[in-house]
């Protein structure tokens, strides 16, 4: 990939900085707004043939940023991109922790990222000293047990991330009889994906249900690190499913690996909008902002934390 790690951080760093002015005003669709502006600008400037293979949704649902639009300026490496321009839009509108930008992109024909349909996704992320041990298939309780077994913990030391919704309730209960504990998020379950993949973030694992157009962004995350990560595909409606086995090849009922979502070469970055379990906000200081990322790249397994200083916090796009 001839592209920089640096020019795919520039893009999720200028929709952090645009959706921040948001933070806690209680406009998520403003908020939402401002970070794809931004993207789709950056995207615009860079030297290839891009590609949104996932995105804010269908192009009669999304005015910018919508699977299939074209970007960049026609030059250069043919690019598959996905992104979440604000991942936790309630986050940023509430200003509660966790709301992130997220862009991972793909060289055509060297790496590979999964058009997913847009259903719910049951997922199981881990870090790398689990990822042969576990099995989406078998009881949570089992698992945790595994986990703690590769990590050298007890049980109830472990920490695992739910997205807090009433369809989780049994998924909660069964981990907490076997004495895990539970990491509930309100919102976005893409960054506590991430921060399974930390030894430092205090979370060991990410279980349940969240969409699949953000399991394949955990997935690009996952390969990056050298993680593992289950997956399977959960429809609400025939039409879902429908959709699925015209988008999906092979059976749309099987577990899916990390590689089925993310392969080859891939770059994976994602800024904090607002400070949570990996990344520290947009932070404003003496008329400039403070931004902290991670930026990841599967071809030479390396995980980078930066902090930039943006003179101009200000810039519109």
């Amino acid at each position: 990939m001839s592209l920089s790690n640096l020019d795919f951080l520039q893009v999720t760093e200028a929709a952090a900085l645009s959706s921040a002015r948001w933070v806690g005003k209680g406009k998520r669709d403003e908020a939402d707004d401002a970070a794809c502006s931004a993207m789709r600008y950056m995207l615009n400037e860079m030297q290839m043939q891009g590609t949104i293979v996932i995105g804010e949704g269908e192009r009669d649902e999304a005015p910018m940023l919508f699977i299939g639009e074209k970007l960049g300026n026609g030059k250069g490496p043919s690019v598959h991109i996905a992104v979440d321009p604000l991942e936790g839009t309630n986050l940023c509108a509430d200003g509660t922790p966790n709301a992130i930008a997220v862009l991972a992109a793909a060289v055509e024909g060297d790496g590979f990222l999964m058009h997913a349909p847009d259903c719910y996704m049951d997922k199981l992320v881990v870090g790398p000293e689990c990822k042969d041990m576990v099995d989406i298939t078998l009881p949570p309780a089992v698992n945790v047990r595994l986990m703690a077994k590769a990590l050298g913990k007890d049980v109830d030391e472990l920490i695992i991330g739910i997205l807090d919704r009433p369809r989780h309730e049994k998924l909660i209960e069964e981990l907490r009889n076997a004495g895990a504990r539970v990491h509930l998020i309100p919102d976005g379950d893409l960054s506590i994906a991430i921060a399974a993949l930390d030894p430092d973030s205090g979370v060991d694992g990410l279980m349940g249900t969240g969409g699949a157009p953000e399991g394949v962004l955990s997935a690009a995350a996952v390969l990056c690190c050298g993680g593992g990560m289950q997956a399977r595909l959960v429809f609400s409606t025939t039409e879902q499913r429908e959709r699925a086995e015209k988008m999906v090849k092979g059976d749309v009922n099987r577990v899916f690996f990390t590689e089925d979502l993310a392969k080859g070469s891939v770059v994976f970055s994602a800024t904090g909008i607002t400070s949570g379990d990996l990344l520290k906000g947009v932070r404003y200081k003496r008329g400039m902002a403070l931004t902290e990322s991670i930026v990841m790249r599967s071809d030479t397994r390396t995980v980078r934390m930066i902090e930039t200083q943006h003179q101009n916090a200000y810039q519109e796009f």
